[in-house]
């Protein structure tokens, strides 16, 4: 889980079953003011749970997951019989606030996205007011690269507040 802030998705994805989540954010201390629920699941469930900090332009050196083909472009798997590396999912909630950093996040989960059929889920508004960013900038550097698809999932639109987005990205 990219920028996990309290981690809920990720901890949500551990109790359903996955084998493995980890959590990712630009702030070690993360770790140490996650919710009680996630130092339980360390302790309480036989799965891998670990947490990383860093910049997302030098973490995948620190991921366990990440894809080692040269060509980052390229959508094929491994040989056949053997496993791809990458995280089958990769989830971000609001981690595209700032222009700047958006192809820094984007060539991230490229390198950490499992070939050929790993997704990324991204839930962020539409509009960050204020720092220029929103879910349509990434959707547009996706775009741009053309090396994976997007499908918006969901609208969350209350009339009250910024207009959220639920978006889908993967391998072409």
């Amino acid at each position: 889980m990219l920028g996990c802030g309290h981690g809920l998705p990720g901890i949500y994805m551990y109790l359903e079953g996955a084998s493995a989540v980890h959590f990712q954010d630009f702030n070690a201390e993360v770790e140490q003011h996650a919710p009680l629920a996630t130092n339980e699941l360390k302790s309480n469930i036989p799965a891998e749970v670990r947490f990383f900090s860093g910049d997302w332009s030098e973490v995948h050196k620190l991921l366990p997951h990440v894809w080692e083909k040269e060509n980052p472009k390229s959508s094929d798997s491994s040989s056949e019989g053997e496993p791809c590396a990458g995280y089958d999912i990769i989830l971000m909630a609001e981690t595209v606030y700032s222009i700047s950093s958006l192809q820094t996040l984007y060539e991230l989960t490229k390198k950490c996205l499992s070939r050929p059929h790993g997704g990324i889920y991204m839930a962020a508004k539409k509009h960050y007011f204020g720092v220029g960013g929103g879910s349509r900038q990434f959707v547009a550097t996706v775009e741009n690269d053309g090396v994976m698809a997007s499908s918006l999932i969901a609208e969350v639109a209350d009339g009250s507040s910024n207009v959220r987005e639920v978006w889908k990205f993967s391998f072409k």
